[in-house]
């Protein structure tokens, strides 16, 4: 029997984690962390794609991205309601540097 998300639980993306769509997620998680802290991060690529069942889905990114000439690695909360058209960042956070 397959496994999907459990309403709470956090699973998984099934599939290409490197999709349009995750990588719209991801571009809008580094734009919106730049725009709030005045930063000047470049993104680079998704690492991994996991999602929580909650009023909608909670999107949790690991990313890789350009803090000046360093890839350093960070994981993006992305809380997405589609029947609301919106989409907000909840956390953004630095993880350590890429090897």
């Amino acid at each position: 029997m397959a496994e999907g998300p459990l309403a709470g639980g956090v699973s998984n993306v099934e599939g290409n984690a490197n999709s349009a769509e995750y990588e719209n997620l991801a571009r809008f998680a580094v734009d919106e962390h730049n725009r709030k802290e005045n930063a000047l991060l470049q993104f680079k690529k998704i690492v991994n794609v996991k999602q929580q069942v909650v009023a909608g889905v909670m999107y949790y990114i690991t990313l890789e991205a350009l803090d000046g000439h360093k890839t350093k690695i960070y994981e993006a909360k992305i809380w997405v309601q589609l029947w609301e058209n919106s989409r907000s960042l909840e956390e953004f956070k630095l993880i350590g540097d890429a090897k």
